[in-house]
């Protein structure tokens, strides 16, 4: 399958479509700190959409201004105003070119521009003893069946100190979700 991974610049889904064969890439304006730089289109998500016929869309909208978590900081923000509408124009313009498309937000207040989620998944559902609930909004794709459910269920994102990179790392996807998806959306 052709598999764009919009706003992916950590190439953990990627590197996991990658690894099965498929002619997957990431596309974000920065740099990517995934493995595989070769795999990585380093441009606007909307020409990357564009650039090819793709078999499946997946986007992961930067989050910061569209969070339900950043309420207190930008419930009233023109930055508010600019992630709910790269979000919503990533979902919608994604939809007119591709069968197969997924977003993905945290918990986060864009059920009002896109229409209800999908489906919520946890880390903990798949391998790893964390909460951090996320929303899916899926286009002609499965909900994610869990793969492997574990106790001791941690909000270790909640709790990481201040740093340069904590935006970042913030939105990393958990290996195990990676491998799920992969897995499962990767034999449609």
């Amino acid at each position: 399958m052709d598999i764009l991974l919009g706003f992916e610049e950590s190439q953990a889904i990627t590197y996991e479509f990658v690894k099965r064969g498929h002619n997957a890439y990431s596309c974000d304006i920065q740099e990517c700190s995934g493995s595989i730089p070769d795999r990585h289109l380093k441009m606007d998500i909307f020409d990357a959409i564009h650039l090819q016929k793709w078999d499946l869309i997946m986007l992961h909208p930067p989050c910061t201004y569209t969070a339900i978590s950043g309420n207190r900081w930008y419930w009233n923000s023109p930055l508010r105003l600019e992630g709910i509408e790269l979000c919503k124009k990533a979902w919608l313009e994604a939809r007119k070119v591709c069968d197969m498309v997924g977003l993905e937000q945290p918990k986060t207040i864009m059920q009002r521009f896109i229409g209800p989620k999908t489906q919520v998944i946890q880390p903990w559902q798949f391998g790893h003893g964390e909460t951090k609930e996320t929303w899916l909004w899926l286009h002609n794709l499965p909900n994610l069946t869990p793969t492997h459910i574990v106790p001791g269920r941690e909000n270790r994102i909640w709790k990481m100190p201040p740093s340069v990179d904590r935006q970042k790392l913030r939105s990393k996807t958990y290996p195990g979700i990676a491998q799920a998806i992969a897995d499962q959306w990767g034999n449609i």
